[in-house]
């Protein structure tokens, strides 16, 4: 089973540190270091992956309701991590 954890880099109020903080005192090491996530040839946030299946993404611009923020992007993300290859 994939999981994604996801937070928008402009959320004060659970932010994307807090999340990678998170992550991190799960202990699954790394697997793929931060990279470019797009959505409309743009970049849309970054990713990065760890062991177990584990993928943390941010959401350029996006708030502590990051869908409400950036409704378009976080569509293509949901699209593209229920698609088969459950991947951004």
């Amino acid at each position: 089973m994939n999981w994604c954890a996801c937070s928008g880099d402009h959320d004060m109020d659970m932010n994307f540190v807090g999340t990678q903080e998170w992550i991190r005192s799960i202990g699954y090491p790394i697997v793929s270091d931060w990279r470019p996530w797009f959505a409309n040839r743009q970049v849309a946030g970054f990713t990065r992956t760890y062991a177990h299946n584990l993928t943390f993404a941010t959401v350029k611009g996006g708030g502590h309701t990051a869908p409400e923020y950036r409704p378009k992007e976080c569509q293509a993300m949901l699209d593209r991590w229920t698609s088969a290859a459950g991947q951004l």
